[in-house]
């Protein structure tokens, strides 16, 4: 091996040998000083930025976590009668706090529906908005999620109107979210108040007339339109709704439908209060005058087919020679198959529908259209062609043909208007839109005067007869009235036929007509007739 080269440190060097492990130490001290300023220069320019730059942002955001916003809901607007009386209202909001308030951050508004099921039908009921009524409003005042809205009725028809404008609270909590103190409120505004034509008290009246029934009445103003009464039975109670029991899920899955609007909603075969309608078209299109008479026979034949009189069918008995007026008074079927095949089921479609029938009444709830047959519709819906008896079942209002009860009430009441139709009307006051039906004066006053006697001696509205109202302990003043009474076969299970009746009073001067209808009821001068009369007697009687 080679030597290590001799070498001699000189006597005046000062040479000085480091390790490795000594240069390390110093490098990672220099860096940690380097690291050590970056940091300390970074925190100077946060605290920069957070206290002089953004200082009042997050000061905004430090005073909503201690300020709390609370929502009040507005008082809804009332709903009263045509009298003032007050049919709903809305108790005010409690603004207190407590727990539960605190975590939905909102003050509700209850409620209360004073006579929930005499006037459900008309007043509806409200419910929470889902985001198909957020996305749909068309009020100013916008809904938001958690807010209720109308959903039927009433309550939804004049949402805008009777909803408010919400307030607001501000409160001051602690760290832990627990209340402090009341910074502000902001008072909400109620919704107006929305009055109806309807008269309380006769809605009262009617509901406990046909509350164990399945059926509805309507009343109005022949002049004004104005609707006294709608009744629907069975009814529900809307405050189920307000307060989210269980009973609203019973509503749904009710055989009986109490949710159901039968005077709206609800289609019927008209049967015999359809008659005028036909002999209007049959004056009006001169296939009959006063003059005109047929033979009661009983019965009459179609093809294979036999159509009888109601009278013949019942009791065997036939009625001889018959006029327009005596076929009203009497509800002849014999008269009118004859008089419907001499006018032709495409002209009665016609006058149906002149008289509003077949169509909504645009009185601004939810409703259904009817009806009215015809060769075409009967083709094209039932793919069968159309013959001579459903002629005649079409002329006593029976077959094909489906109205609603609010639909005959308004068509009827064109006699009581001496031929003017008034559009259907929920409010007080609303100025009237009436129009005159191309209806003479003369078949008007032919056509009332059937009426008048079918609620006479001889005639079938019977519970009409010498009709009189109580004035006093001692005395009592008679009412002449008009009526039709209708009996249409329903096919339903129980055989039993719909009942109907169609009353205006005083004759001279109507001032109300009423229109009643019961399911599978029987006899409408049996069944329908007494609950008419009952429902004029209270307003006749009040009014004296």
């Amino acid at each position: 091996m080679k030597k290590i080269i001799y070498f001699q440190r000189g006597k005046n060097e000062n040479i000085k040998f480091s390790s490795i492990s000594e240069k390390i130490n110093e490098i990672g001290i220099f860096v940690f000083f380097i690291f050590v300023g970056f940091f300390c220069f970074f925190l100077i320019i946060r605290l920069f930025a957070l206290t002089i730059v953004k200082g009042n942002y997050y000061q905004q955001l430090a005073q909503n976590n201690r300020i709390k916003e609370f929502l009040i809901e507005p008082e809804r607007g009332k709903i009263i009668d045509r009298k003032g009386f007050t049919i709903v209202e809305n108790k005010k909001a409690d603004i207190e706090i407590d727990e539960k308030k605190i975590k939905n951050k909102r003050f509700l508004s209850k409620r209360i529906y004073y006579y929930p099921e005499e006037t459900a039908h008309i007043v509806g009921y409200q419910q929470n908005a889902d985001e198909k009524d957020i996305k749909n409003d068309n009020c100013l005042n916008k809904l938001i999620l958690g807010d209720k809205t109308g959903k039927k009725g009433v309550e939804k028809l004049f949402e805008c109107q009777l909803r408010g404008i919400a307030g607001k609270k501000l409160i001051e909590t602690n760290a832990l979210g627990n209340f402090l103190k009341t910074i502000a409120v902001y008072p909400p505004k109620p919704g107006k108040t929305i009055q109806l034509a309807l008269d309380l008290e006769l809605q009262k009246k009617t509901y406990e007339l046909i509350k164990e029934k399945k059926g509805a009445v309507v009343a109005s103003i022949p002049k004004t339109g104005e609707v006294l009464v709608l009744a629907s039975s069975p009814s529900f109670n809307p405050q189920d709704f307000e307060d989210k029991n269980k009973n609203v899920e019973k509503y749904l899955k009710d055989k009986n439908q109490p949710l159901f609007n039968r005077a709206l909603d609800g289609v019927y075969p008209p049967g015999s209060i359809f008659k005028m309608i036909v002999a209007v078209a049959g004056l009006e299109e001169k296939k009959i005058d006063e003059k005109t008479v047929f033979e009661d026979k009983g019965i009459i034949k179609s093809g294979p087919n036999t159509f009888g009189n109601w009278y013949y069918l019942q009791y065997g008995k036939t009625e001889g020679i018959i006029d327009v007026v005596k076929a009203i008074k009497r509800s002849n079927d014999i008269f009118f198959y004859l008089a419907g095949e001499k006018i032709g089921a495409e002209k009665i479609k016609k006058w149906a529908e002149i008289f509003g029938l077949g169509k909504k009444t645009e009185i601004g709830l939810d409703e259904t259209e009817g009806v009215i047959p015809s060769s075409f519709w009967k083709e094209t819906t039932l793919k069968e062609k159309w013959y001579t008896g459903d002629t005649y079942n079409l002329s006593i209002g029976q077959g094909y043909l489906l109205t609603t009860p609010i639909q005959m009430n308004f068509a009827l009441s064109v006699f009581a208007n001496n031929g003017y139709y008034c559009q259907p009307s929920l409010l007080k006051n609303q100025k009237p839109k009436c129009k005159k039906l191309p209806i003479s004066q003369k078949n008007i006053e032919l056509i009332k005067k059937g009426m008048k006697e079918a609620c006479s001696d001889g005639g079938t509205g019977w519970p009409f007869f010498d009709f009189k109202i109580k004035i006093s302990d001692s005395e009592s003043k008679k009412i002449e009235v008009g009526c039709k009474t209708g009996t249409a076969e329903s096919h339903a299970k129980s055989g039993k036929p719909h009942a109907w009746i169609n009353v205006f009073a005083p004759y001279e001067n109507p001032e109300i007509i009423i229109t009643v209808l019961i399911e599978e009821g029987g006899q409408g001068s049996d069944i329908a007739g007494p609950i008419a009369k009952e429902i004029l007697k209270q307003y006749f009687e009040r009014k004296e």
